[in-house]
């Protein structure tokens, strides 16, 4: 058989997670909307508080999934089977220490819940619903290793769809728990049962396609090796820790300085905006071991080349739904959890401002990961995140809601926005970043103009909130669609990703026996 190239690998990769991701969104959406019909508002709010606290917790994790899987690449790249079984056995180590260290982590939040909810909720049974949350997270780690396997081998989209499928049996058992009983701690059961499911699943997979997981002679690593790796994982400490502050404290600093009832609408917008950054990130994480194996074989002249296409494609598309999740997002969030669950238009546009912000970095963090960009940068993390935190709470107490989501905006932009970049460039495309910030000043005047001229005219449209949504979406994608178009259609980057998507074309259509 035929190898595929990287980049057959890519699109499949990269169209299996993002169609996955939709179908798990749209029966997650409807499982939230069941949710907050049928359950008291308080529920939505400790939802969110828990999650948050929990992903806080999985800064156990270090890192050791990114530094771990750089270390893969070189080995599933030259087919060598004993160090892939050395590495996957560190591995499987490394994570049953993390489940042990998030559990018992997770103990130690419980006398701390007073200080965390400014408010506390109306909720029976809090600290054992904490529990269940905890149980959940700590078991969502105990197979991750084997997924690893897969995705370093260019095949994430076996994991994802695997992942997926278990998440949309939860959903709809979810759905009707909640429609039946109203129990919440049902609805957190089925949620405990599917995650082990997916375990199950994943782990099964994984070993029938690489028989040699279940090896029981396996060599050490050497010390060299090994002192490689944990300098990468400490590296990915810093960047995790950095990551967790800056994504995953909004949830417990607006319960801390403004209430519940704000978290609770804080997490249908996150549930949107979150699902749809979620789908396009798959797009990326698609690439990602294609990028790995790029960086092995091939030089850093050609490496820039594929990242700045990368780079071009993403500002493209997070750009276009930027400007329709504006204009949309309050009329949706209206219509499905009522008019109690809607932000003020400045504090949309901040969260709005903070998924661009978000997106204009992923190419970035994809290539910076995947080529092993761990250790240069490992301080830009922590200043990063306190930044986010200083100015998101002083923020916070004077403006409210708006204030917290702003520190994240803010610091974003004075250190990850210029300095991840920077030291790519400098350390593994090994040339001067200028003009990757040439193209970003302008890729973002262009925006930020059609988001202006979006916002006017969907300002016009009126009617019921579908229709309204329907109109505003049909205008802001064409009128960003055709200038972007008009505008870039010469650049060297859309004509390589035409190329690329030709070139797949024309493969597929070969073995279908279209072409001749």
């Amino acid at each position: 058989m035929m190898k595929k190239s990287r980049t057959e690998y890519s699109t499949r990769n990269t169209t299996v997670a993002m169609m996955a991701r939709v179908a798990a969104i749209l029966a997650g959406f409807l499982t939230r909307v069941v949710f907050t019909h049928t359950l008291q508002q308080d529920y939505v709010g400790i939802n969110g508080l828990f999650s948050d606290i929990l992903n806080v917790l999985a800064l156990s994790e270090l890192g050791a999934g990114t530094a771990i899987t750089y270390a893969l690449y070189r080995p599933v790249a030259e087919g060598d089977v004993e160090k892939q079984k050395s590495l996957m056995r560190m591995f499987r180590n490394f994570y049953l220490a993390v489940a042990a260290i998030i559990f018992f982590g997770g103990l130690l939040v419980i006398p701390f819940m007073g200080i965390l909810i400014k408010e506390r909720p109306q909720v029976e049974h809090l600290i054992f619903i904490y529990l269940l949350y905890l149980i959940n997270s700590v078991l969502s780690y105990l197979a991750v290793y084997k997924r690893t396997l897969l995705d370093a081998h260019q095949l994430s989209y076996i994991g994802v769809l695997y992942h997926t499928l278990a998440l949309i049996l939860q959903n709809l058992l979810q759905i009707g728990i909640l429609i039946t009983t109203k129990n919440f701690i049902l609805y957190l059961l089925i949620a405990i049962f599917c995650t082990f499911l997916n375990n199950i699943a994943i782990s099964k997979k994984a070993e029938q396609m690489y028989p040699y997981l279940q090896d029981t002679s396996v060599q050490e690593l050497p010390v060299q090796e090994r002192k490689a790796i944990y300098q990468n994982i400490r590296a990915m400490l810093l960047h995790k820790l950095g990551s967790v502050i800056v994504n995953n404290t909004d949830n417990l600093l607006l319960s801390s300085l403004v209430g519940i009832i704000s978290n609770s609408i804080y997490s249908n917008y996150y549930l949107i905006i979150g699902s749809i950054r979620q789908v396009l990130n798959q797009m990326f994480q698609g690439i990602a071991a294609s990028v790995g194996n790029l960086g092995v074989e091939e030089n850093p002249k050609r490496v820039k080349k594929i990242f700045e296409a990368s780079f071009f494609l993403g500002q493209w598309m997070f750009g276009a739904v930027t400007i329709c999740i504006f204009e949309v997002i309050d009329v949706f969030a209206g219509y499905c959890f009522g008019e109690t669950y809607v932000f003020t238009r400045d504090i949309t546009f901040v969260l709005c401002l903070n998924f661009y912000l978000t997106g204009m970095r992923q190419a970035t963090i994809v290539f910076r990961e995947s080529l092993g960009i761990f250790r240069h940068d490992r301080y830009r993390p922590l200043v990063e995140a306190f930044l986010n935190l200083a100015v998101s709470i002083f923020l916070g107490i004077r403006m409210g809601t708006a204030g917290v989501f702003w520190g994240t905006a803010i610091s974003t932009i004075a250190t990850s926005l210029w300095l991840e970049p920077y030291m790519l460039y400098k350390h593994c495309l090994k040339s001067s970043s200028v003009t990757y910030f040439l193209h970003y000043g302008i890729y973002t005047v262009v925006t930020f103009s059609l988001w202006f001229g979006a916002d006017i005219l969907c300002g016009k449209i009126r009617g019921n909130p579908w229709m309204i949504c329907i109109e505003r979406l049909v205008i802001c994608l064409i009128l960003t669609n055709f200038v972007y178009l008009l505008l870039y259609y010469r650049t060297r980057e859309f004509r390589l990703l035409k190329e690329k998507g030709k070139g797949v074309l024309e493969k597929k259509l070969l073995k279908k026996g279209i072409l001749s």
